[in-house]
């Protein structure tokens, strides 16, 4: 399991993480939007090597200083194959991300975006804006039948005591673990695609 640092940044309560082996000290970089001085001075201060800079999705707020962020860190970017983010990986579910002797497995789950991606590494998991604490990421109505099958059909099937980590700061704690979220978040705990629909109406 990697060690876990969370980065707040920008005006609309951005979360970036710095996930790395502590052996080998190889990091990732979970998004990138508004500023990348907090996250390079979080890669300096942990002393490693940022291997990837990885896009959970598309949009702005987590994508406008990806490319700045890796050429400073000396960095790949990795996206979705379906993204519109211009990347030097391309991922798509199933596929691992390996740094030193762990690896980060790649879990893509629409409805937010269609690109959107969750990152799992056997003990912490980050949703970006696919769920957060107590709600999830706005989608369109079209789509909900994708949001709600990415959210039972595969991250709900991940252990209960995983760590979720969200791409911004919109729950009464930083982070905490699926099956806590499991137990309150009202969007995880319907049995169907009607009544999820009518909690998002």
């Amino acid at each position: 399991m990697l060690k876990v640092v969370q980065i707040p940044v920008g005006p609309m309560a951005n979360f970036v993480y710095l996930a790395f082996d502590e052996r080998s000290r190889e990091a990732l970089v979970v998004d990138s939007g508004w500023e990348v001085g907090p996250i390079e001075d979080a890669v300096r201060r942990q002393g490693v090597k940022a291997k990837y800079v990885v896009a959970t999705h598309g949009h702005f707020d987590h994508v406008s200083t990806l490319d700045e962020l890796a050429r400073r860190l000396g960095a790949k970017v990795v996206a979705h194959a379906s993204s519109p983010v211009r990347s030097d990986v391309m991922v798509d579910s199933g596929d691992m991300l390996n740094l030193g002797e762990e690896s980060v497995r790649v879990l893509n789950t629409p409805g937010h975006t269609d690109d959107s991606i969750c990152l799992y590494d056997g003990g912490n998991l980050f949703t970006g804006d696919t769920l957060f604490v107590g709600t999830i990421g706005r989608f369109e109505r079209e789509d909900a039948g994708k949001m709600f099958k990415s959210l039972n059909d595969v991250l709900l099937k991940l252990p209960t005591e995983t760590m979720v980590y969200s791409g911004h700061d919109y729950g009464w704690v930083k982070s905490r673990t699926l099956g806590e979220e499991a137990e309150s978040n009202q969007f995880l705990k319907v049995r169907s695609l009607e009544e999820f629909l009518s909690l998002v109406g």
